[in-house]
């Protein structure tokens, strides 16, 4: 852990007050000071003046990122910044001089995970700095107490942060961007990142939701709606197509209420991006509630009906009961949720609606479980995520009175039983589909495609199929894939309409070779940082970027 005589860094704003003299007051009153002579300090070591002209910037990093696409996202964008800056970013944590953990909050395992890494990182005497939604959350709990952490909605400044803490310094940024007064969807969308995989791009298209389920702690961290503007949006995915991305994701806490907030909505946006996708490259789209998607059902069965859009929705019912969507204050009925789900198979054959369901929520009735195993038999969704329900602390879910743990761990077996009692794509054995080529799999045997519905096909693992998209005849089926056997004659078609970035590379330089210059001037001969004793103050880039500061 930090020591007490670590400084802890406010943003400037917390830390000059009216009260404070002014510059010319300190003018006039050095006039009266009498200078008196001083002894001649000795020569620091050779150890001391190493420590003194440590430059930030030179470092290794090894981040790990727990949680949902968007936190992905989030990770992303600080590894490319990162790097830009001259960090090292790593994949070994052992070589490592400084960890980034981005957290995910929304169940007790994940943070556990968070958790026991901080102190790992402790015990092996890394500087530590945390980001996520755990602290930004609950940036005073016990075990964050002099960690440095970077809020969700300040991944832009994350060299600021990182190059602190590996001065040894304690520095919190928990501010929201605003503009006007009003939330802003969070950083800016064309920092420079490092892909996980250079063929994907993950687009935050806004933070935050308008609902308050009682079970959530995401909702704590992330806030309310904000989404980016349509345009900024475009030219983040016009770019990535320029540096050979064939996939996008969109991602966000409810995709179905984008735009609520700045007048506009889903349909528009994904009209827009889809004129920017280059044939033979896919969109895929994230979460959304139905309660926000109910009023498009229209244009989302025509936007889902386009070649270059996976036919894919990924919509939460989380129970079939009634009175237990209530307790959660989901703000939709089951009839709405089957609504969504029945329109959109209708107008769009052969649609993938994935699901999650949460077992043994409180107040759960055997009668409310069975609904709910009803509801799994009916459509057999092909993709479903089942979650034990883990209170969290401070939501409203977690005062109410608990299902046993021995019921609702018997309940979620039962539920996956029911899950692995159907084969989704047994049907499919000797069909010839088109799948595009993003990844390899976990097993590295295989690279992993999808077809038009994002269902996964495995593929031979041929150097010349990697960002391709190829026709293949589907020979086998599991409960999660297919494996599919290339087409002899078929010729495998490139959607990317630039050379991919090499596995590591930065996205986005061009765009901040400027910044990155004037960063490393800073650093070594810095106006913005100036030591003052125990306290750094630290000037940002601009006004706007300025945000408030917890301490613990």
């Amino acid at each position: 852990m930090p020591s007490a005589s670590d400084s802890l860094i406010e943003d400037i704003e917390d830390m000059v007050s009216s009260g404070d003299p002014t510059p010319h007051e300190r003018q006039s009153a050095r006039k009266n000071i009498m200078p008196r002579s001083r002894k001649r300090k000795e020569l620091p070591s050779n150890e001391e003046l190493q420590a003194e002209s440590l430059i930030p910037g030179t470092q290794k990093v090894w981040m790990k990122t727990w949680g949902c696409s968007h936190n992905s996202s989030d990770g992303e964008y600080m590894a490319g910044q990162l790097a830009a800056s001259g960090y090292k970013m790593t994949d070994d944590p052992t070589e490592a001089d400084v960890w980034l953990l981005n957290s995910c909050t929304v169940k007790n395992p994940a943070e556990d995970h968070f958790r026991n890494s901080i102190k790992k990182a402790q015990d092996q005497q890394k500087k530590v700095v945390v980001a996520g939604c755990v602290p930004q959350a609950q940036p005073r709990m016990d075990y964050l107490k002099g960690l440095s952490i970077i809020g969700v909605q300040q991944i832009d400044r994350v060299v600021e942060v990182v190059d602190e803490a590996v001065k040894g310094h304690s520095v919190r940024l928990l501010g929201q961007k605003k503009d006007g007064g009003r939330k802003l969807g969070g950083a800016r969308l064309d920092l420079p990142k490092i892909r996980k995989n250079p063929l994907i791009e993950i687009i935050s298209i806004n933070t935050g939701c308008l609902n308050a389920c009682t079970y959530c702690k995401t909702k704590h961290a992330r806030g309310d709606l904000a989404s980016y503007p349509i345009e900024e949006l475009v030219e983040r995915a016009r770019q990535s197509f320029q540096e050979g991305v064939c996939e996008i994701w969109l991602t966000s806490e409810d995709t179905g209420a984008y735009g609520r907030d700045i007048g506009t909505d889903l349909p528009t946006l994904l009209w827009k991006l889809v004129e920017e996708i280059p044939d033979g490259a896919m969109l895929r789209l994230g979460m959304t509630n139905p309660p926000y998607i109910l009023e498009h059902l229209q244009e989302m069965a025509k936007v889902l009906n386009h070649p270059r859009v996976y036919a894919f929705l990924h919509v939460p019912v989380q129970s079939a009961s009634d009175s237990v969507l209530m307790d959660m204050k989901r703000e939709y009925c089951i009839d709405d949720f089957k609504r969504v789900v029945d329109f959109l198979k209708e107008r769009v054959p052969g649609v993938t609606i994935a699901t999650d369901i949460i077992c043994g929520f409180p107040g759960e009735t055997e009668e409310d479980f069975q609904e709910t195993v009803e509801l799994v038999k009916h459509y057999q969704f092909p993709s479903l995520f089942i979650n034990q329900f883990y209170p969290r602390p401070g939501t409203p879910a977690a005062k109410m009175d608990q299902v046993p743990a021995h019921v609702k761990k018997q309940r979620t077996k039962e539920l996956s039983q029911v899950f692995h009692s159907y084969s989704p794509y047994g049907h499919k054995v000797g069909e010839r589909q088109h799948v595009l080529v993003t990844e390899e799999s976990f097993d590295t045997q295989y690279y992993v495609a999808h077809n038009k519905f994002y269902e996964q096909v495995l593929v031979p693992k041929r150097a010349e199929f990697k960002g391709k998209m190829i026709e293949v005849d589907v020979y086998e089926a599991g409960k999660h894939f297919m494996k599919g056997k290339p087409v002899e004659d078929s010729t495998p078609f490139t959607p990317s309409i630039s050379a991919p970035l090499l596995k590591g590379e930065v996205s986005g330089l061009k765009q901040v070779n400027a910044q990155i210059t004037m960063r490393v001037v800073n650093r070594l001969g810095s106006t913005s940082l100036n030591v003052m004793g125990n306290w750094v103050m630290m000037k940002p880039a601009t006004d706007n970027d300025l945000s408030e500061t917890s301490s613990s």
